[in-house]
Order: C-alpha cells, then sequence, then structure tokens
C-alpha cells in the first residue's frame, strides 16, 4: 500500500501569478478613495443665517461638532428628520441614521461660540445646544500632496520596466547593473564556423590554440604553461574581427559572453562598472568560458587623452573595473576575455599590458591568396556563370577587405537581378567592383560640351603620364562616365608591396598631377577639377618629408607619432623655423613633379589628343585601347591578368 501510495501522482498548485497592473489599479484607488467617499458621504453646507432662522430658533438641533476648530457639523434630531425643510438631508441616505445633516464653517471658534450663546439667550438650559470638540484627520489634504509624488513614482516606474524589457529581458529594475552580454552555449550556438571564415590563416592557429587550452587545459598546465587572459583582435575594418570571434563561439564548446563596449556606459552614474563586475561574475560561474567585447575602444580609450574637457568619469570608472576584473583572475581559471578594435592606437597601456590583453592578433587586409579564398565563401550562394574567374577577381581587388568582397558579390548579384538574368556573369562581378571603387554611374548627369572636353583631357592626362613613368601601377581602364562625386576616373591596379621606394613616390605623386598638367598644356587654363588629386598629392608630399625622412634637405627625420601621445599638444613637435623648411621642400617637390608632368604630356601630346578625342566618342577606354594609342607597357606582375579584362 505504501509503494502504491508513493506511485500516486501528487497535485501541487502552481504558485499565483499577480499582474504588475493590478497593483498600479489597487495603488489608484487607495489615492482616489478619499475623493470618492466623501463625495458619497459629503454633507450639506449652510450659512450661519439658515441655521439660526431654520434650526436654531425651532430647536432642531441635538448637537454640534467643533471639527479642527475649522468647522461645524450639525446633527438634526431624528423626529424632526421628516419635516419637509430637511428633505436635503434625507437625501443622503448614508448619512440621515447617523449624521451630521449639515456642515459649516465657523471661522474664528470664538466668535462662533458668541455667537451660539447669543442666539440662546432665552433658551430653557436644558434645551441649550451641546457643543463636542474633536480633531480630525483630513486624508484627502494627505493625499493631495500624495498623488503627484505617486504620479512622479509611477511614471519613473514605467520607464525603468519598458527599458529592463527592452534591454534585459526581466522587466525589472534592479536590473541595470546587469550584464547585457549575450550568452552561446553548447544548446545555442552560432552558426559561424572557422570554415565561413577564409584567409586568417595565422590568426586563426592563434584562436584555436585559446580555444583548445579550454577544452584541455592539462596539455598546458602540466607544463607550467599559462594561458593569456586577454587577447585582442586588432585590424582595419571589414578584416573580420567580428566574424572570427562568431566563428570561436561556433566552435567553442564552452560558454560565450558576446556584448559590445558601448554596452556599458549608460546614462546612470556606476552602472558601466556593476555590469563588468556581473559580466565576470556570470563568466566565473560557467567557467571554462569566453568573454568578446567588441569595439573594446569604446571604454578602453586613453585616460587623460587630448584634454581634461574630453574626458568621461563613467567610462573611465568602467575602465578601472575592467582592469580590476582582469587582474582579480587567478592564473588557470578558465576565462579569457577575447576584444576587438580598429584602433589600438587610442587604447590604454594599462590594458595593454602583460597580465590583462597578453597576446595582440593583428588582422591585416588580405593578400591575393586570401581574397580568392574569401571570394569562393562569399560566391557560394550566388549562381554563378561559366565565365567568372575566382582568380582574376582577387587580382582585379587589391586593398578590399573581407567585408568589401562580401558587398561585391552581393552587388553582383543586385546588378544581374535587374539585368533579368539567369546567372552572375564576370561582367557584373566588374562592375560591381567599380560601383564599389568609384560609387554608382551617373550617366543622366548633365555635363556641357565644354566640361566634357576638359574631363576627358583631364583623364586622359592622368593615363598618359602613368603610362610612360615605370614606378605606377598597371592602367586597367579610363571613364569619363560621372560617378559618385567625380565627373571621370582612372582605374589602376595596386601593386601589393609592404614598402614604398622615395622613386615610387615620386612617379605616382606626378601622375595624380597629370589630370591638372593636361588641362594647362590643351587649354592653356586650369580648373578646380582636380582638387581631390591635389588633397592626395599634399599628404604625400607632407610625409615623405615629415614622416619617411625621404628628403634631403629635411634629412632622416620623422614627426610621425605612432603612439598618439603628442595629440594633447597643440603644438607641433618641430621648431617654428623647420616647419617653414618642411613646407618650402614640400611646395618644391609639388611643383617639380608638376612641370615634369607637363613636360611628360608636351612631349607626348599628340597621343593625349587622341586618347582624349576616344574618351569623348566611347566614354570608357579599356587597356587594349591605351594600347593601340600609347603602345605596349612592360608591367612586371600583372601582364596576364590585365590581359584578360
Amino acid at each position: 500500500m505504501n509503494q502504491e501510495k508513493r506511485k500516486l501522482p501528487k497535485h501541487t498548485k502552481s504558485p499565483m501569478r499577480i499582474n504588475p497592473y493590478w497593483l498600479y489599479v489597487f495603488f489608484l484607488f487607495l489615492i482616489f478613495s478619499p475623493f470618492l467617499f466623501d463625495s458619497l458621504f459629503k454633507t450639506q453646507e449652510i450659512s450661519w443665517l439658515t441655521f439660526e432662522t431654520k434650526m436654531l430658533v425651532s430647536q432642531d438641533v441635538e448637537k454640534i461638532v467643533i471639527v479642527n476648530k475649522e468647522f461645524a457639523e450639525i446633527y438634526i434630531k431624528e423626529d424632526r428628520l421628516v419635516d419637509a425643510k430637511y428633505q436635503a438631508a434625507n437625501k443622503n441616505k448614508l448619512a440621515t441614521a447617523s449624521g451630521p445633516h449639515y456642515a459649516m464653517q465657523i471661522g474664528s471658534l470664538e466668535s462662533f461660540e458668541h455667537k451660539l450663546e447669543k442666539a440662546q439667550e432665552g433658551f430653557l438650559k436644558s434645551n441649550r445646544i451641546e457643543i463636542l470638540y474633536i480633531s480630525r484627520t483630513n486624508l484627502s489634504n494627505i493625499f493631495s500632496w500624495m498623488f503627484p509624488v505617486f504620479l512622479i513614482v509611477l511614471f519613473w516606474m514605467f520607464l525603468l520596466r519598458r527599458q529592463g524589457k527592452g534591454r534585459f529581458g526581466t522587466g525589472t529594475i534592479m536590473n541595470f547593473g546587469k550584464s547585457t552580454a549575450k550568452l552561446a552555449s553548447k544548446d545555442v550556438r552560432s552558426k559561424v564556423t572557422f570554415d565561413d571564415v577564409a584567409g586568417l590563416e595565422e590568426a586563426k592557429i592563434e584562436i584555436m590554440e585559446i580555444v583548445d587550452f579550454l577544452k584541455n587545459p592539462e596539455t598546458y598546465t602540466k607544463l607550467g604553461a599559462k594561458i593569456p587572459k586577454g587577447v585582442l583582435l586588432v585590424g582595419p575594418p571589414g578584416t573580420g574581427k567580428t566574424l572570427l570571434a562568431k566563428a570561436v563561439a561556433g566552435e567553442a564548446q564552452v560558454p560565450f559572453f558576446s556584448l559590445s563596449g558601448s554596452e556599458f556606459v549608460e546614462m546612470f552614474v556606476g552602472i558601466g562598472a556593476s555590469r563588468v563586475r556581473d559580466l565576470f561574475k556570470q563568466a566565473k560561474a560557467k567557467a571554462p568560458s569566453i568573454i568578446f567585447i567588441d569595439e573594446i575602444d569604446a571604454i578602453g580609450r586613453a585616460r587623460g587623452k587630448v584634454n581634461s574637457f574630453s574626458s568621461n568619469d563613467e567610462r573611465e570608472n568602467t575602465l578601472n573595473q575592467l582592469l580590476t576584473e582582469l587582474d582579480g583572475f587567478g592564473t588557470n581559471t578558465g576565462v579569457i576575455v577575447l576584444s576587438a578594435t580598429n584602433r589600438a592606437d587610442i587604447l590604454d597601456k594599462a590594458l595593454l599590458r602583460p597580465g590583462r590583453f597578453d597576446r595582440h592578433i593583428y588582422l591585416e587586409l588580405p593578400t591575393k591568396q586570401e581574397r580568392e579564398a574569401i571570394f569562393k565563401v562569399h560566391s557560394k550562394p550566388v549562381v554563378k556563370g561559366n565565365d567568372v574567374d575566382i582568380s582574376l577577381l582577387a587580382s582585379l581587388s587589391p586593398g578590399f577587405s573581407g567585408a568589401d568582397i562580401a558587398n561585391m558579390c552581393n552587388e553582383a548579384a543586385l546588378i544581374a537581378a535587374r539585368k533579368a538574368k539567369k546567372k552572375v556573369s564576370q561582367e557584373d562581378f566588374i562592375e560591381a567592383r567599380d560601383r564599389i571603387v568609384g560609387g554608382l554611374e551617373r550617366k543622366g548627369k548633365l555635363i556641357s560640351p565644354k566640361e566634357k572636353q576638359i574631363v576627358a583631357h583631364h583623364e586622359a592626362g592622368h593615363a598618359v603620364v602613368s603610362w610612360y613613368l615605370e614606378n605606377v601601377e598597371s592602367l586597367v581602364k579610363v571613364s569619363i562616365i560621372p560617378r559618385g562625386k567625380s565627373l571621370g576616373a582612372a582605374w589602376y591596379l595596386p601593386e601589393e608591396n609592404q614598402i614604398i621606394t622615395k622613386t615610387q613616390f615620386t612617379d605616382r605623386i606626378c601622375a595624380a598631377l597629370g589630370g591638372r598638367a593636361a588641362e594647362e598644356v590643351i587649354f592653356n587654363e586650369i580648373s578646380s577639377g582636380a582638387i581631390d588629386d591635389l588633397e592626395k598629392v599634399t599628404k604625400q608630399a607632407y610625409s615623405m618629408v615629415a614622416y619617411y625622412g625621404l628628403n634631403k634637405e629635411i634629412g632622416p627625420l620623422s614627426f610621425y607619432d605612432s603612439t598618439g601621445q603628442n595629440e594633447r599638444f597643440l603644438a607641433k613637435p618641430y621648431s617654428e623655423y623647420l616647419g617653414k623648411r618642411i613646407d618650402q621642400e614640400v611646395i618644391k617637390l609639388i611643383t617639380s613633379e608638376y612641370e615634369r608632368a607637363k613636360e611628360l604630356l608636351t612631349k607626348h601630346r599628340v597621343q593625349l589628343e587622341e586618347l582624349a578625342q576616344l574618351l569623348l566618342t566611347k566614354e570608357v577606354a579599356h587597356k587594349k585601347d591605351l594600347e593601340l594609342i600609347l603602345g605596349e607597357r612592360d608591367d612586371i606582375n600583372n601582364i596576364k591578368v590585365l590581359a584578360k579584362t
């Protein structure tokens, strides 16, 4: 029997849940109840004259109660209430039985007592009205000042609840200091894996080492090894820092907390530090685990940088708490902090020292081989034609990041869809590349014939000068179709060099000035169309003289500040005299290269005119067209690639 009883299911009542909105209704009822009941039991107010002539003279009053020395409550004898003159009192059925039946403001208590005594001079002592004095709390007065306070509290509770629901998911006020990190566990993992991360082989090896430590810590700890507490992913935008972190979340069999650096700082003081504490508390509770902070420069900016006016105490407090939590770890607690930024130069030095972010993984722009691998990944969902050459696309997209390549593949698909194609061709990919580099074609933009002449000779000047200079990148195409803000463009295929020589710098400056030089050679007039070229040339010249030490007169000096420490000073890191010499050498350099460009164009004026006329006719000149007019050019690395275009 006992066993049978144990088998019987027990009926358990679920705890009753109270809707919080019913609490709001209850509080509102409490506030308005004094006014409700006051109106329900409110007695009719009368004047002294009415009281004296209609009630006092006929001796209908049983007693008078003086409340708070402010007003008098009048009680009528029960047998007199049937009189017609007391119909008003009879309407209030709830108050008739006991009273009071009427109320009267008395003003001064002494004056009221004096008038009442005088009015009862002819009355027998037994017929005089009994007077009682009481003190009573007026609830309506209390709630009159409590009501606004309650409304303010209710309003703030509503706002906090709304924000709590949106940010934390719990809807409670106390969750402001809770971490907003998203948790990826074994059950809920990221769909991104290392297979989706093309290129970045060295970075993946280092990241996989950290993940392996969390899975198999004994392999490292038995040899006395210490895993880095923090790993910083550094690289330009679009190189795959966040994508790599998502892959870690997908590959790791450990809890993965991810959030942005901007989520720590709110309008309330102390919220950022509280969220940092809560985040690390959760991570320690689920160790081994990984914390990923994207865009850590939002809270990790160097303290006291630039000037004191731009300082933020709340952000600095959050940073201090983060530093404390990083130092607070044991040697092998199984919690690793992973962060990403493209502004490593502005991060606080205390954040980058050993013991905190020990390891820095640099993600550079992909090489040609890496771009080819990235193209293969992002072009998988694209329905490609048989003419698509991934290797050629990788060669024609130097300087593209992973995000740029993903955008290029998507743009190519959109272009093919607009053309009602069933497959995306190589032409669509090339057009997508041109759109990303130069902007959208604006064929409908109206240009006067004179302006078109200037633009054609301007772009032809770039092409001719760069064609006959040895150290300028290979020219792919020249166009006078307006794109973006520019009225024309020349497409080059940059060489992927790690260093640039002085000769390469000067040749590139000369090629950039070719457009303006062509305007002066042909029209004996210059225009504002070379503003982008002049901006680029000026920056390159100053870099040569003041940063790279490529000027003989200034010598091997560099005033480049890689640490950013000199940003707090308004003055330049060199004397006024040296500043004037730098300016002189920059002007001298640009002027000499401009004259060299004019000499080249004067020498090849026939080719310049012919190419300009071709652009006016066809609007676009490809490499084959350039070879017919200017002759063949010996490009070291790009002959085979460009022949296909």
